[in-house]
């Protein structure tokens, strides 16, 4: 069993070798942890990050295992893990962990009772709600992999290494730091523009032509909804179509959907409380992208959907022949700059961020809006500024993972 696991290993890994570009959190990989668990939604790169870090050791230090391969199924994740650390393995790898039934009671097994052993998984966003009933939390730390933000999409497409830029660098630079990006880089804006159809997710890399990309992005949405969803939720199969028509509403919409809760449950003919649950599936799953409204009170009613992505939203337009609307794609990239607590909807401008509001647009907005507000700024669809209350949309693809980082 083992042989067929590492020779499967070896061809996995020479699959990646010629991939130069390794992401921040393979760092946090090759930290002393001895349980990592590697969220994120399909297609953001979790795989190739994992067999990046396996690269650095042989077949007989590190095993790969693929957690719904079917020799996993039949044998268990705990046999296989149990030969390999007889025979001298001391650190093992588990990708898509959360599709293996009682994954949580084998890791933790393994964790307890092999206690030189190092551990990786990946799993899907929701993999932390299924941590609970086996104490995983406190012997877990987990890390999300997010899609590629427009400062990675840069380094991988220009072959560089460029450095982030902190939320108060962009509020008070943003002028002199366009102007140098610019000058440094003279197709910056033709590629923000390609990055928003086609530069969210790491296979760009391997997509001749916008079809083929598209198409590896339909796979991505098709198995969140079949298999994803169905292995950390009790849904029933038949309800599994409910999901493919909130995707089709938001789309059909082409503005940000404003959720009217009531309204879309009895059209789907399903309660309120199943339909809040289904947004939130859609939403941690990376899927959708839910912007509440700023309050002191908290409330489980969104009130904007986005697209987590811009990707996504021009090819379910294209592919159900719909038009998109330059303004939700602007919306939808500058909300998907931000972590979920650091954005919210504002009654004045369009979005808030700490203490500050944002209204966005294009190149002909004004401050008309937003006007004697402390605090506010445009975020424009332009190439540079001479102005930093006016900071180009894609210069906000250059924050680090969270604005306290």
């Amino acid at each position: 069993m083992l042989d067929i696991l590492k020779t499967r290993q070896k061809r996995l890994i020479s699959l990646i070798k010629e991939i130069d570009y390794t992401r921040e959190e393979f760092g946090f990989l090759n930290s002393k942890e001895r349980l990592i668990a590697l969220i994120g939604a399909r297609g953001v790169g979790k795989t190739t990050l994992l067999l990046q870090y396996l690269s650095q050791y042989s077949t007989d230090e590190a095993l790969y295992i693929v957690a719904d391969d079917i020799a996993v199924v039949n044998f268990g994740i705990i046999a296989i893990v149990e030969e390999f650390y007889a025979l001298g393995g001391r650190i093992v790898v588990i990708d898509e962990v959360h599709m293996f039934k009682e994954w949580a009671g084998h890791i933790k097994n393994i964790y307890d009772f092999m206690p030189d052993l190092t551990i990786r998984v990946s799993g899907s966003s929701m993999l932390n709600i299924l941590l609970q009933s086996y104490d995983l939390s406190r012997r877990m730390v987990i890390r999300e992999l997010k899609h590629l933000n427009f400062k990675e999409y840069m380094e991988i497409t220009n072959n560089t290494k460029l450095q982030s830029y902190h939320f108060d660098e962009i509020l008070t630079n943003a002028a002199d730091i366009s102007f140098e990006l610019t000058q440094r880089y003279p197709l910056l804006y033709k590629q923000f523009k390609d990055y928003l159809k086609i530069g969210v997710y790491p296979y760009f890399t391997e997509s001749d032509d916008k079809l083929n990309y598209q198409s590896k992005l339909f796979n991505c949405i098709e198995k969140i909804i079949y298999e994803d969803i169905p292995s950390t939720n009790k849904i029933k199969f038949e309800n599994l179509s409910i999901f493919k028509k909130l995707i089709y509403k938001v789309c059909e919409s082409k503005k940000p959907y404003q959720v009217k809760i009531d309204t879309l449950a009895k059209e789907l003919k399903i309660s309120e409380p199943t339909l809040y649950t289904y947004l939130d599936i859609l939403n941690k799953t990376g899927v959708f992208r839910a912007i509440y409204k700023y309050s002191s009170k908290q409330t489980k009613k969104p009130s904007k959907i986005f697209f987590a992505n811009t990707n996504i939203s021009y090819a379910l337009s294209e592919d159900l022949g719909i038009a998109t609307e330059i303004g939700t794609i602007r919306e939808t990239y500058f909300t998907s700059c931000f972590a979920p607590k650091e954005i919210y909807y504002s009654d004045i401008g369009d979005f808030r961020v700490k203490d500050f509001i944002f209204e966005v647009g294009g190149k002909n907005k004004s401050f008309s809006q937003i006007k004697d507000i402390p605090n506010s700024y445009l975020a424009l669809d332009i190439d540079m500024t001479s102005n930093n209350k006016k900071i180009p949309l894609w210069l906000f693809g250059f924050l680090p993972s969270y604005l306290n980082a």
